[in-house]
């Protein structure tokens, strides 16, 4: 069975990153979940924002997983990843090309997507302790009710990460 498993830091007042695309107010810190997470996928999908932001740091970090990056603009070359252009497609072939543990890394608007389209299996979420303000939310675009129940709780410091399963 494939799992959609979106595993992402927002802000305790829900935003993901300034309203400039930022990531900057995330702490640098060894206390978290995140390299067990990583270890536990095998492939990583993301939208085209999202992707531009993750080369700003340097060299592609999910050199060892595959990778999709959804986007309905010009694609670059990008030995790394798979440029996808329809969601809906890609959910309805059964993901073509994809593992059992996919990491749908962000942004919000994918996220609403593959929400919308029932295909989320579970919601990780590591609370960071700081209030933004404004930014962009982590939820965008939510058409419909979406019942989540939560599952575990894990506090790494001063983080905690909340794993939801999303209900059918």
């Amino acid at each position: 069975m494939t799992k959609i498993l979106v595993y992402i830091a927002s802000s305790l007042d829900g935003y993901i990153a300034r309203e400039d695309g930022s990531i900057d107010w995330l702490p640098e810190s060894s206390e978290s979940s995140y390299d067990k997470f990583y270890k536990s996928i095998d492939t990583v999908i993301m939208g085209r924002t999202t992707y531009d932001q993750v080369l700003t740091f340097g060299e592609y970090p999910y050199k060892d997983k595959k990778s999709f990056v959804f986007t309905r603009t010009t694609k670059n070359n990008d030995d790394n990843v798979e440029f996808v252009s329809d969601v809906e497609k890609f959910v309805k072939d059964g993901f073509p090309g994809a593992g059992k543990n996919i990491w749908l890394v962000g942004g919000g608007k994918l996220i609403a997507s593959f929400l919308k389209l029932g295909v989320v299996y579970e919601i990780i979420t590591t609370v960071i302790p700081v209030l933004l303000g404004k930014g962009i939310p982590l939820f965008q675009n939510i058409e419909n009710e979406t019942k989540l129940e939560l599952v575990k709780t894990e506090k790494h410091g001063q983080f905690v990460d909340l794993h939801y399963s999303v209900l059918k």
